[in-house]
């Protein structure tokens, strides 16, 4: 059985399309599925993607009317890998997170939340990663303007003022 069909089959509503591409499979599911379909694919004894390797999102708005969020997966046993998409909708785009899954899916949500604008529902700490807390919008947005102005702030110097924590200690 194709691994989409088993997916299917396992998670009703996954919607789940298998794409052979030149860099390997890529399965396709719904958006609202996604934390299932992840979790099914990691603690399948058959599947084992152990690994989520990485994540990342594609701005596909003024062509397709959707962002692409991406995790790359790794099944360590069987040496495989696989590509697996979800594709939210809108200009406010949420997607379940798989931090619960993946400890290391939190920074790589953080980063898409942060260049893209996609939020992760259930993120334990969905806050800016690589821009200051200031700064308006996500630069990766193929809406983003490339000529607009941020708002300035006052140099930090770190040692006599040091970033706070979460608990703003």
């Amino acid at each position: 059985m194709a691994l989409d069909e088993r997916v299917r089959e396992v998670i009703p509503g996954s919607e789940a399309a298998l794409e052979n591409i030149v860099s390997g499979p890529v399965l396709v599911v719904n958006t609202a599925k996604i934390e299932d379909v992840l979790r099914f694919l990691r603690d399948d004894p058959e599947l084992c993607f152990d690994m989520l390797v990485d994540m990342t999102a594609i701005d596909y708005r003024p062509k397709h009317g959707c962002f692409h969020v991406v995790y790359l997966l790794r099944s360590m046993a069987r040496n495989e890998r696989l590509t697996v998409k979800v594709k939210p909708q809108g200009d406010d785009p949420v997607v379940p997170t798989a931090s619960n899954l993946w400890k290391s899916a939190n920074w790589a949500e953080r980063e898409i939340w942060d260049m893209f604008g996609v939020r992760f529902d259930g993120h334990p700490d969905l806050r800016r990663i690589l821009m200051y807390k200031e700064f308006v919008g996500h630069p990766l947005r193929k809406d983003y303007p490339v000529d607009k102005r941020q708002p300035l702030i006052p140099e930090r110097d770190p040692i006599t003022d040091p970033w706070p924590s979460r608990d703003g200690v």
